[in-house]
């Protein structure tokens, strides 16, 4: 295998592992121990430094060596695992949150790291492959470190998980700090941004950004593609545990076996963008697929009868459907990114596509933050009805793009 895919590969499995922990894990344990779903939504408040990102992305440009980023990055993360496995969830969330937040805080850097790499070393014709890998190995870490250990946390305890995380950070250091190719590679870059004027003026930033083609219209995109579907991947799997899924099935339906569906659907979605270079006419279909399989899960939520195992069958299938679809569109969705980010000078790509990235997380999380108050205002059946018109939302701004995506 190419040795840059298996060096984006390990990278991008590393930093999957504190947004399954988060997304995957740590709704479903809160629920189980008796939080509203207000709290539980309050808590996606822990990705803030996703969206502050932007303010720390130049100095990753353009300071030092990528890999010394990632370096510095992992070894925050490890403390902070070290920091939670000392620590015990029933008795205070507070201090845990505080090291969530930090463990954030360190992936986001790492990020910024890691897609810096991906961008200068993947050619036009290496995009579709490595973006799956990237999208692909994200979710292993995710599944990992989420529904995994959401199934296995009965047995391993807070205290053995994090100190695994730890562990599995450590061998990513040990990785990186040896990685010949990568050293060379980055100090090759860090050389050439020494010739550039290193600016830190916000508004001059973020013009140079926009003048990049097609970047308005990716960034309205990566806004709203998630709309509704979002709100459905979130309160679908605590929709099925107030109706009788145990956090153990729910960890393993959804949180590995879901995760199977939604790689296979990335990997074919990066078989198809190296095949036709233009994921947009791709987005169109994928998007109407999409739409039909939440309007099916939409009726589940109004006719679901827990004494009837059909419908817990049609349940489980609905989440397969919804993660393979999600896992298609994702790799478009990110195979666009950095296609438009290509376009931008290099003294400027990490940034670019970090403020891309910034407004894929901003898309999500906002949401995210708010269904949780949603269900609890509106219950589950009038909230999964907003997912659905939001999802159409999404839909009409694919289907009336222009040509090229602008």
């Amino acid at each position: 295998m190419n040795s840059k895919y298996v060096l984006l590969g390990g990278l991008y499995f590393v930093q999957g592992m504190p947004y399954g922990l988060q997304s995957g894990l740590l709704p479903i344990h809160l629920r189980s121990v008796g939080l509203s779903f207000t709290k539980i939504g309050l808590a996606k408040m822990l990705y803030l430094p996703w969206i502050l990102k932007m303010l720390w992305a130049p100095f990753v440009d353009q300071y030092y060596t990528k890999q010394t980023w990632l370096v510095l990055s992992m070894s925050g993360l490890v403390i902070t695992c070290l920091a939670c496995a000392m620590m015990a969830p029933e008795s205070n969330l507070l201090p845990i949150a505080a090291m969530l937040l930090l463990m954030n805080f360190f992936s986001s850097v790492q990020d910024i790291a890691v897609d810096g790499v991906a961008v200068w070393l993947l050619g036009q014709h290496e995009i579709g492959y490595g973006n799956t890998i990237q999208v692909v190995a994200y979710k292993l870490g995710s599944v990992l470190a989420g529904g995994g250990l959401l199934t296995l946390i009965h047995l391993l305890g807070w205290r053995i998980l994090f100190l695994l995380l730890a562990l599995v950070y450590l061998l990513a250091i040990l990785y990186v700090w040896r990685a010949s190719e990568l050293r060379l590679l980055l100090g090759r870059t860090s050389q050439d941004g020494q010739s550039q004027a290193r600016t830190f003026n916000p508004l001059r930033i973020l013009q140079q950004l926009l003048r990049v083609p097609g970047t308005l219209w990716t960034a309205g995109f990566v806004l709203l593609y998630k709309l509704g579907e979002q709100g459905a991947v979130t309160m679908f799997p605590l929709f099925l545990l107030d109706h009788g899924f145990s956090p153990q099935q729910l960890g393993f339906w959804n949180g590995v076996v879901a995760m199977v569906f939604s790689i296979m659907g990335s990997s074919l979605g990066g078989q198809l963008i190296s095949k036709q270079r233009e994921p947009l006419s791709l987005l169109k279909a994928l998007f109407l697929f999409r739409f039909s399989s939440l309007t099916l899960q939409t009726f589940l939520v109004f006719t679901y009868d827990n004494g009837v195992s059909l419908f817990k069958g049609a349940a489980i299938l609905s989440i397969f459907v919804q993660h393979f679809s999600g896992g298609l569109i994702t790799t478009l969705a990110f195979s666009t990114m950095m296609q438009c980010t290509q376009k931008a000078d290099g003294s400027i790509q990490a940034t670019h596509y970090s403020f891309l990235a910034t407004l894929e997380v901003l898309g999500k999380l906002v949401f995210s933050t708010i269904v949780g108050s949603m269900v609890d205002w509106l219950g589950f059946t009038f909230s999964f009805c907003c997912f659905l018109l939001l999802s159409f939302t999404s839909v009409l701004y694919v289907l009336t793009a222009p040509p090229g995506g602008g």
